[in-house]
């Protein structure tokens, strides 16, 4: 045969022999393979089947949480509603209560009423028994009784007008040597100083009409606290970007118009930083009367006064008399004294000390018992002024003897410097007198705390202490001071009278 065959056919052969030996080798290996990949698939699958358990559970278990609280919610707002009915009920039943004690009530009213009725036709009957009885009696008619009781207090009238007149033909004719003194030294010397007519306004200029709105604050609580604490009344009117401060003290009118003006630059405008602005605005005009006492001895040219002294005399520059303002009333008599003790050849020292602290008395006067004179005297002892001028202080209204010619000197000074023309204006005066009578009838009532007169007078403001006087006794204060005020004054229209009780609870966070 062909060797090419038997060469093929080797070939053949060896490649089956080898082809039979590979497949023995490999498909072992081939079968573990694939049972590896086989029992990993199965592994991952059980694993997630695993996994898809506890994830199921989990939401079972999360489904029955907020089932649970679902239910408790529920629960609870059936027990708000239970409730909230119970009281609904409870309150029914309360106000039929109410009710029928008012009908009650009412109808004991009515009773009540009807007796008083029936009382006042038998006081009627009574009464006109009673007259016809008296005219009988007196043998004469109600008209004539009338006529005859005329008579006799025209008469008695008559007697009481020449009483009067004869008294003041007695006190023209003292005080007529002191008016033809004052006569004689306006004739002789004519001061011309400068006089500002005081005001009882105080006008502070905001930056935009907004301010007014936070001036006033939600429902007026900023603007009544405002004014509260500093005892003055607050006009927010159509002036544009203005408001205006009203008061009759020119002490707290100035430290009011310093904290509104704070306010205003602060921006923080609420209850409790107003009152500490109004308090940080008094302490600064105690500062400026302080600085006033001594620019007025400075001017005057007094020295040696003791602090005290100065301080005093300081707070006469927030007082007028007559509209004269009484801390330039006074530098202004220190230098008219010290020009009559040059030409009379007197003290000229001590004449100027005493001129400068005649008037000392009016800055305490609203506060203590006593005439000005007497009490500036009193005051001016305890810091060693010299006698001279103690004296000159407490005899310038001859309440005592005067001892010197400077004595005299003061008083002149004091006579000239008033009635100089133009120097006073008596409507200003009266008004604060009777602002001023307002406050010290409030309070001299027992339970009250302080007063401010405020709107030009027409209305007057009392904080009482609250745990003295409760609810009901602050109406009856109210109505007992207006009583009072009625008899009392003498004034045009109506005066408010509020009566105000407040408590306040005060803690500290340390």
């Amino acid at each position: 045969m062909d060797p090419v065959f038997w060469i093929l056919l080797g070939i053949v052969l060896g490649g089956a022999v080898v082809g039979a030996g590979l497949w023995f080798y490999l498909k072992p290996r081939t079968d573990a393979t694939y049972a590896a990949l086989h029992q990993e698939v199965e592994n991952k699958r059980v694993l997630t089947e695993k996994e898809a358990e506890h994830i199921l559970a989990e939401a079972r278990q999360e489904a029955q949480a907020l089932r649970l609280e679902a239910e408790k919610v529920t629960e609870r707002r059936y027990e708000d509603l239970a409730r909230t009915e119970e009281r609904l009920e409870r309150r029914h039943e309360k106000q039929e209560k109410q009710g029928n004690r008012l009908e009650a009530r009412e109808q004991m009213l009515n009773k009540r009423q009807s007796k008083l009725d029936r009382q006042q036709n038998l006081l009627e009957k009574a009464e006109e028994e009673r007259r016809m009885k008296l005219e009988e009696i007196a043998n004469m008619s109600s008209e004539e009784a009338k006529q005859l009781l005329l008579q006799d207090v025209e008469k008695d009238a008559r007697q009481d007008m020449a009483r009067l007149m004869r008294q003041i033909e007695d006190e023209a004719r003292e005080t007529a040597e002191i008016k033809a003194r004052k006569l004689v030294a306006l004739a002789i010397q004519r001061v011309a100083t400068d006089q500002v007519a005081e005001m009882v306004v105080s006008v502070v200029p905001l930056p935009s009409e907004e301010m007014k709105g936070r001036i006033i604050g939600r429902n007026g609580r900023n603007i009544r606290a405002f004014e509260q604490a500093a005892g003055v009344d607050i006009v927010v009117d159509d002036t544009p970007e203005a408001v205006t401060i009203s008061s009759f003290d020119p002490v707290r009118r100035e430290s009011a118009r310093r904290a509104m003006a704070k306010l205003i630059t602060d921006g923080r405008i609420h209850p409790a930083r107003i009152e500490k602005l109004v308090k940080d605005a008094e302490a600064e005009v105690e500062q400026v009367i302080k600085e006033a006492g001594e620019q007025a001895a400075y001017e005057a040219n007094v020295h040696g006064l003791h602090p005290q002294i100065l301080r005093m005399l300081g707070r006469l520059k927030f007082r007028t008399s007559y509209g004269q303002n009484q801390l330039h009333h006074s530098v202004e008599a220190t230098k008219i004294a010290a020009i009559l003790a040059a030409e009379l050849g007197a003290n000229i020292e001590m004449a100027k000390m005493g001129a400068l602290l005649h008037d000392l008395g009016k800055a305490m006067d609203h506060d203590q018992e006593g005439t000005h004179a007497m009490l500036g005297a009193e005051f001016a002892k305890r810091f060693r002024v010299p006698k001279i001028v103690i004296n000159a202080i407490a005899a310038h209204h001859h309440e005592v003897e005067m001892e010197s010619v400077e004595a005299v000197i003061v008083e002149a000074a004091d006579a000239i410097s008033g009635a100089r023309p133009g120097a006073r204006r008596e409507s200003l005066e009266n008004y604060i007198k009777r602002v001023r009578t307002l406050e010290d009838i409030a309070t001299s009532f027992t339970g009250v705390e302080s007063a401010y007169a405020l709107q030009a007078g027409r209305e007057i403001r009392i904080l009482v202490k609250p745990g003295v006087i409760d609810d009901l006794g602050a109406m009856q204060l109210s109505k007992d001071i207006s009583k009072t005020i009625e008899d009392s004054m003498q004034y045009p229209g109506q005066i408010q009278v509020t009566v105000i009780r407040e408590t306040r609870a005060v803690g500290f966070a340390k």
